[in-house]
Parts: C-alpha cells; structure tokens; sequence
C-alpha cells in the first residue's frame, strides 16, 4: 500500500524549504494556516509571514502589492475563497500586472467532504485558465505538488495551484523529472487513453490495472498542468489509441476535459469520454462517498472505457 499524504501537507513542507533558500519568499494567508498548512512557514520564517485576517479579497490586493515591490508571495486560502471570492482581485490586480504571485488553494473539489457544496470548489480550474497569461497547476501527489511548487516559485509571474484536503497515494518517486507544461506518461498502453489530473490519476491506475486484466491496453496521463497544456502529448494519444476518457475533481465544463477537447478538435479529432463533476454542485458526505456519488471512482473510469 503506498504512503498518503495530502498534498496541501506537502505545500506546507516545500514552503519551510523554499524560504530557508530565498529571503524573496513571502507567505500570506487568511485565518487558515493550520488548514492550508502555511502555519509551517510561519513558525520558521515569522519575519515573512503575514494573516490578513478573514479577508481574502485584501489577501491577494496585498500580495499584489508584495509583488509589485519584488517578492515572490505565496498567498493561501481555501480553494472556494481564492478562485470564487476573491477572483476579480486576482484577474485585476494579479492577472492583468502579470505579478509574481502564487496563488496556493486547498480543500478543492468534493473531497473536502463533510463541509458540503458551499465550500467545494469545483469551478476553479475553469476560472483560472481564463485568465490570460495564468499557469494553472494540479499536482497528484505529495511529490509532484513539492516538485511542482518549486517549480513555480521560479517561474515568474502567476500561478494557480490546486491542492486538496484529503490524504491521497504517493504515486511518484523522489527522483521523477516533472516538469510545468510537461504531462507524465506514468504507464503505456495502447488500446485507450486516460488523461487525468490530480486526485484522479490514483482512480486512473487502478481502472488502468482492471482493465488489463480484461486484456484492455491503457495509457495513462497525468496532466498536472491543465495551462499551458501539452498539446504534444494529447495529440500522441489521440493518433495512436482509439479513444481518450479525462478524469478530474471539477466540473467538466471548462475543465481538464474541455482542456483536452479544445486541443483535439484544434489539432487531431479524436473520440472523448469525460469523467467529472456534471454540472451539479456537490454535497455533504464522506470523500469517499462523494467519489461514488458523482462517479468519479475507477469503476466509472472503467465502464467510460468499456463504452467506446
């Protein structure tokens, strides 16, 4: 059984390490630290730590600010505030100036569980990516989120990263190369394509291991980033399979779906599958409960592929 860890944990972790490297690095966040685990790097670097309170439009207004003056910030909150809450701060005053800001939300899509639909973002990649010049970043696990983050802290300019609440499988090595823009082909195949992202890549490889022992090839993908997209990589999959599914936590429409779909009908027509949340908003219960509630487990990954 591999190791959970969630991957808002290891955003927690990568901070202590990103800040004892770069005096530039500056954490804010909005009276929920010990949620998004920026309470890690408050505790060794309290100098460069800032709570604004419960108070997330002025959050990503000051990190605007921090930026502007030369800081890298990173600015946490919980995925419904900083994608819904506060976006027009963030296309405005982040998006528009192109600033320096990380912009790292936890607690995304219906695995935040008990706290119900108000408090599950299942909108925010599509929002993210519409704003112009935003890298947009779904990491699947504790590796590729502290991989990812690194990443990110020294591309310049705004990044959006989806980090979640619950614990989930350790799918990479320490070693593995994983690159912004650059999708992972974690196992081959070639009957069908799974491209996944996040949390789903786990219910990816355990529908890619059913399958093949119903003798049903299945290459899968994780795109951890939805922007920019590797084109490269979809466009691969759509000519040498028969047919891709996408797998994400967030609704279908102007997700990692649409993503992919806007590069087949653009590049190479392919037929496409799409497993997500579809266009209903999401409830109180257990993660796991959810998961099957708005079939997004690897037995729907499985029959999405049984229905080309």
């Amino acid at each position: 059984m591999a190791d959970k860890i969630a991957t808002r944990q290891a955003y927690g972790e990568v901070l202590v390490e990103l800040g004892d490297n770069n005096e530039n690095i500056v954490v804010l966040d909005a009276d929920l630290s010990k949620s998004t685990m920026t309470t890690h790097f408050e505790k060794a670097c309290s100098d460069r730590f800032f709570n604004v309170g419960i108070a997330e439009q002025n959050l990503y207004g000051v990190a605007a600010g921090l930026a502007a003056s030369g800081k890298t910030v990173f600015a946490s909150t919980f995925a419904m505030f900083a994608a819904g809450r506060a976006f027009e701060i963030i296309r405005n005053s982040i998006g528009y100036a192109r600033l320096n800001v990380k912009i790292c939300a936890t607690h995304a899509g219906v695995t935040v569980g008990e706290d119900g639909g108000s408090h599950q973002a299942i909108e925010d990649i599509a929002l993210m990516r519409t704003i112009p010049g935003m890298t947009v970043l779904n990491p699947a696990d504790a590796v590729s989120a502290k991989k990812l983050i690194t990443a990110a802290a020294e591309l310049n300019g705004p990044v959006y990263v989806r980090l979640g609440r619950a614990a989930v499988p350790v799918v990479y090595a320490e070693n593995a190369e994983i690159q912004i823009g650059k999708g992972m082909c974690i196992r081959d195949g070639s009957d069908y394509a799974i491209i996944a992202t996040g949390i789903m890549i786990n219910e990816a490889m355990i529908a890619a291991d059913k399958l093949s022992q119903e003798g049903i090839s299945v290459r899968v993908i994780d795109m951890h980033t939805i922007k920019p997209i590797d084109s490269e990589i979809i466009v691969k999959a759509a000519k040498e399979t028969k047919g891709i599914i996408t797998c994400e936590e967030h609704t279908v429409i102007g997700g990692l779906g649409a993503a992919v779909a806007e590069v087949t009908a653009r590049e190479y027509p392919a037929r496409i599958r799409m497993i997500g949340i579809m266009d209903k908003f999401g409830e109180s219960g257990k993660p796991d409960e959810l998961m099957k509630k708005f079939n997004l487990t690897s037995d729907d990954i499985v029959q999405a592929v049984k229905s080309f």
